[in-house]
């Protein structure tokens, strides 16, 4: 009686282990490869200018707010707290191409291209141009300390720093977990307005509330259409953003009553004594064809001009609040 062919034993190979560590390493790989250098219009881009805006409307409507209490213009601390907001702004740029970048979340991004992703520059270079900037931002926040003697600024500063980095960095950055919004309200928004009026009038008026809960509300805005445009590709990637999590039409929504509510805390300016602030209507301008967009879009890269159109509404609202304050 022949004996039944005997089975191979499949060896079964090493098991896979899950990375360990900082999850952003995991997707680095040993290879070396060939990195093209990036050109100065590359490096520019990676800056995104199109943000910048929301760097400035703060500290615009910020030193309105100081002026109106204290009745003098203290240009040099103005000047550096600029100086710390849009470097603080660049910098967060920089570290969120360095961070998606190794993460993998820039590999399929429907906007402009990233240096990291796009290996158009190593990440070490990327992440050293943000802590530069985030450095700049901390030199110029110590003078402003140094010149007021307000020293808990410091603190203030560290913090702010912190969360710029965390945003999308470390092993739990809280931009993957639906945060964004809440954070760049609140230091975008309240922080960096109230900062700039603190340390010029050391005080906080009312207008400087006011205006500091519209400056965050747009600035939310403009970062639902950036995430937005980017809804397909972060889920695909884990990134929870708060569109990700709410979808696209409560996102549609949420974008027209952020613009919306700034808007009517405007107008609420104008009412009670400050008819300048009517004028901040004119922003609309650019706000309502943003809107139009991010309702009607086909394209996610329409969504790139939808994001351009609210920093402009932005630096526009901030403008026209900080003349009604000072005019």
């Amino acid at each position: 009686m022949a004996g039944t062919p005997s089975k191979k034993r499949r060896t079964a190979g090493p098991k896979k282990q899950a990375p360990r560590g900082n999850p952003q390493k995991a997707h680095v790989s040993r290879a070396p490869q060939h990195v093209e250098k990036a050109t100065a219009r590359d490096w520019i881009g990676a800056a995104r200018l199109r943000t910048l805006p929301l760097a400035i409307t703060p500290v615009l409507v910020g030193t309105g707010a100081a002026i109106l209490v204290a009745d003098v213009f203290h240009w040099v601390i103005a000047l550096f707290c600029l100086i710390v907001s849009v470097s603080l702004q660049i910098g967060v740029n920089y570290a969120n191409d360095y961070s998606d970048g190794i993460r993998g979340t820039d590999d399929h991004r429907v906007g402009p291209a990233r240096l990291t992703a796009g290996r158009r520059a190593k990440p070490r270079t990327v992440l050293l141009v943000a802590l530069a900037f985030f450095a700049i931002a901390a030199l110029a926040g110590l003078a402003i300390t140094i010149r007021t003697q307000q020293w808990w600024l410091i603190a203030v500063g560290a913090v702010c720093i912190i969360a710029a980095w965390f945003y999308t960095g470390g092993k739990r950055p809280y931009g993957y977990y639906g945060l964004g919004e809440l954070f760049v309200f609140v230091f975008f928004g309240l922080v960096a307005t109230l900062g700039t009026t603190w340390v010029q009038a050391l005080a906080l008026p009312q207008e400087a509330w006011f205006g500091a809960v519209g400056v965050g509300l747009i600035a939310c805005a403009v970062l639902l259409a950036n995430n937005l445009r980017d809804i397909d590709q972060d889920r695909v990637a884990g990134k929870k953003t708060l569109t990700v999590l709410i979808g696209r039409t409560a996102t549609r929504w949420l974008f027209t009553v952020f613009l919306l509510v700034a808007f009517a805390i405007a107008v609420f300016l104008a009412w009670i004594g400050y008819p300048i602030a009517w004028l901040t209507l004119l922003a609309l301008l650019a706000g309502l064809p943003a809107i139009l967009i991010v309702w009607t879009y086909r394209d996610p890269r329409e969504l790139v001009v939808a994001l351009g159109l609210t920093s402009l509404t932005s630096v526009a609202y901030g403008a026209f609040l900080m003349w009604a304050f000072i005019g």
